[in-house]
């Protein structure tokens, strides 16, 4: 069903890779001190992306990867689609753990894992592909970016809201 509406509406994606970087420093500005409504959404953008990746299709594949780089391109729903899915949860991350760093390297490790149980497990009716897992990365890198963004944002609001009496 979500594969129908973006495939009738390619602008979705790109649309919410724009919503994602304008809203998402400020959004996650705010949540730097709520540690844990951010723990919360965490959990959720980790259960929408286990969803998204690993639900059972009723097709079945073959076992393998397929080996491909396309050059991003906005429009492109599947390609934008796996970049925008990883955002949230690495933005998230990053401004949970306060280390966007080793949030992304954790998003990438488990871009990765995500792309060989699809491999190895062709009853998902998944495919596998190397595409899935580099634009699941820069999807990744954009979230840590904007989880360094949002929490200087956050020191910055915190430094002006104290009284300075000298």
């Amino acid at each position: 069903m979500l594969s129908t509406i973006l495939a009738e509406n390619p602008w979705l994606t790109t649309a919410a890779l724009a919503l994602l970087v304008l809203a998402g420093p400020l959004c996650g500005a705010v949540l730097v001190p709520r540690r844990s409504l951010t723990v919360s959404l965490l959990v959720v953008a980790i259960l929408a992306v286990l969803l998204l990746t690993l639900v059972p299709t009723g097709r079945v594949m073959e076992v393998g990867c397929h080996a491909e780089i396309s050059a991003p391109r906005l429009g492109a729903v599947e390609l934008i689609a796996n970049a925008v899915m990883f955002v949230p949860l690495t933005l998230l991350a990053g401004i949970w753990s306060r280390r966007p760093l080793t949030a992304l390297l954790w998003a990438c490790a488990g871009s990765a894992a995500i792309e060989i149980v699809q491999a190895f497990l062709p009853g998902l009716g998944r495919s596998c592909s190397t595409n899935d897992w580099v634009y699941n990365t820069a999807g990744a890198a954009l979230g840590a970016v904007l989880a360094v963004v949002a929490m200087f944002l956050s020191a910055r609001r915190s430094n002006r809201e104290k009284p300075n009496w000298a």
